[in-house]
């Protein structure tokens, strides 16, 4: 494993720093951490989310124009 992925395995987002990156709001990215559409990791009380469960949920979202 190279470093850089090392490091982006462990960076973890607040809901408003995971939402800006997604350009979504964050009312739209509860919606989707509800639905489990988004991995979401509970620490304590606060929500985060990984940055490759982010990259993830992209790839999973992509959709090919006819």
């Amino acid at each position: 494993m190279t470093k850089e992925n090392v490091n982006s395995a462990f960076v973890l987002l607040s809901a408003k720093q995971a939402a800006e990156s997604l350009g979504i709001s964050q009312r739209k990215l509860w919606s989707l951490t509800n639905a489990r559409a988004i991995a979401s990791i509970k620490i304590g009380r606060a929500i985060r989310y990984s940055v490759d469960d982010l990259q993830s949920f992209i790839q999973s979202a992509r959709t090919v124009a006819k």
